[in-house]
């Protein structure tokens, strides 16, 4: 009986222990780390200090950059948002001609009614608000990439992807905090990657995804061009291709345009398709080329190398190391830079978007580096470092600067405001106008519309102008009164008009640096030249 009762002790010791094993192993469940993993199912989660980390550097990058790019970042966006808020601001001939949708200007017209009902509507505050808005959407694109990375890889990838490659491209830096539709396109493609159904993505969203394009066409029509490899892939893929068309396609596609439609009705008075207008101007009739031409491979050549730098070797090596279900991510790059060197007129900016894609694949060729990383990671950073500082901070800051010189000309001469008139003799739309003074004073510059006409022998304002300078001086202001009292130029133009500013008194009262660089009508400092009374 002992002997029984000894076994039964020892079988329920062992059970006992048994048991608190198991108890054991299942709170592993409740772990740190396991904690952890379930709140990364949220928005931040523990990408958290991925957001703080990329929020702070993205406020850093915004007041670091202080040069000017392209007109459209002030012209297409803070100006017509100002219109739109204060009722004065200058509207370009797309906005006549119904090219460009007042979606995307309604963000910082938003922040600008905000501003205006708190009575802070100051200069400083219209120009830096809705960059730092800009900043803080990239930053999140950011998170959203390596969150995206994480998933489908690991945390050390996806380190290498954002924390490294993507903060550190300078093309990145000089564009990401800017008010272009071109970063707002890069930002909605970057979120909509995220949700698109790539395999082994656990974030897949068809709804959001959907929806998300559809805002970046909405904001600019020619995002669909990226998208165009995304959705046929997906489509094919698709066991359920009419449920995707009728439940997904059809109605996102029809609520996002019906409420662009709404609001383009709301501000052009009058029923307008902007989209369609957009694509018809500029893909069907090349309207763009007025502005500029050049050869198909210039993308190839310059464009594509110069946006990518010196991560350009990294994205080769990381394209032949990168698994095969990146493969669309490749595919969708060049399909964009084939059909957009298919356009006559091309920039820089075009292409921006397809730069978060290409970090991807440089992030695997740094995971993958070994003997080299220490050398790859400092050449990389000093390559990127120069260029972004001086692009940033230096190179085309003139334009900018003398609008500071315009806004001391409202408060100096605030009583005067109505007499105060300026003419910028200069390229059409080199400078911001009436969003960067908020000052109603009177301002003119050289016109540049395109032919609408289709006039063989059509020349702009601008470029009559600058045939003969001084002859158009002579006959635009054929009377006293009609003479502006400040002439702002580059000081390529000053030894042309010398006479006509000294035979009405102007003089020089202020010199603004603006790039070392110099070329064609665009010097290397700018001019603000006063009239006097004699």
């Amino acid at each position: 009986m002992e002997a029984i009762r000894g076994r039964v002790f020892f079988r329920r010791r062992s059970q006992s222990s048994d048991t608190i094993r198991l108890r054991k192993r299942k709170s592993t469940l409740y772990s740190k780390e396991a904690a952890n993993t379930v709140h990364g199912r949220g928005f931040f989660g523990e990408n958290i200090y991925v957001l703080l980390l990329s929020a702070a550097f993205r406020i850093l990058n915004c007041f670091l950059v202080q040069t000017s790019f392209v007109p459209d970042e002030y012209w297409q966006s803070l100006e017509v948002a100002h219109h739109m808020t204060f009722n004065y601001g200058y509207l370009t001939w797309e906005w006549n001609e119904g090219l460009r949708g007042y979606a995307y200007p309604l963000v910082f017209a938003s922040i600008y009614k905000i501003l205006d009902l708190l009575n802070s509507d100051k200069t400083q505050l219209l120009i830096w608000a809705p960059r730092l808005a800009q900043a803080l959407l990239s930053a999140l694109a950011d998170v959203k990439i390596y969150a995206l990375i994480r998933h489908l890889e690991n945390a050390e990838t996806a380190k290498w992807v954002v924390i490294f490659c993507q903060l550190c491209s300078w093309f990145t830096w000089y564009c990401c905090t800017r008010t272009l539709t071109n970063t707002m396109e890069t930002v909605l493609t970057i979120f909509a990657l995220y949700y698109y159904p790539l395999q082994g993505s656990k974030t897949k969203s068809k709804c959001k995804y959907l929806t998300l394009v559809a805002l970046a066409f909405v904001i600019r029509p020619t995002a669909v061009i990226l998208w165009i490899p995304f959705l046929v892939f997906h489509f094919f893929h698709e066991q359920r291709k009419l449920d995707l068309l009728l439940q997904h396609c059809l109605p996102i596609g029809f609520v996002t345009l019906g409420l662009s439609a709404i609001i383009d009705r709301v501000y052009f008075g009058k029923w307008t398709l902007v989209q369609l207008n957009f694509l018809k101007f500029n893909v069907l009739q090349d309207v763009a080329t007025f502005y500029g031409s050049h050869p198909w491979h210039w993308y190839l050549t310059q464009g594509f190398p110069v946006i990518v730098g010196t991560h350009l070797p990294f994205l080769i090596h990381g394209c032949l190391l990168a698994p095969k279900k990146y493969w669309i991510l490749l595919g969708a790059v060049a399909w964009t830079v084939l059909i957009y060197s298919l356009f006559s007129h091309k920039e820089f900016r075009f292409i921006y978007p397809v730069l978060p894609l290409c970090m991807v694949f440089c992030g695997f060729s740094l995971t993958h580096l070994k003997t080299w990383k220490k050398a790859a990671v400092s050449f990389l950073v000093f390559s990127n470092f120069i260029p972004a500082l001086y692009t940033g901070l230096i190179h085309q800051r003139g334009t900018l600067d003398v609008m500071i010189h315009i806004q001391q000309l409202c408060r100096a001469n605030s009583s005067k405001a109505s007499t105060t008139s300026v003419f910028f003799l200069m390229p059409c739309h080199s400078t911001p106008f009436y969003s960067h003074i908020h000052c109603p004073i009177q301002m003119s510059f050289l016109e540049c519309p395109p032919d609408l006409t289709e006039y063989d022998g059509y020349i702009d304002e601008a470029d009559i102008f600058y045939m003969s300078p001084l002859a158009w001086l002579r006959a635009e202001f054929y009377k006293e009164t009609l003479l502006p009292t400040h002439l702002v130029f580059f000081n390529v133009l000053e030894q042309e008009i010398t006479p006509f500013l000294a035979s009405y008194n102007y003089v020089k009262t202020e010199t603004v640096f603006h790039t070392h660089l110099p070329e064609g009508r665009i010097g290397s400092h700018i001019y603000v030249y006063e009239r006097k009374p004699k």
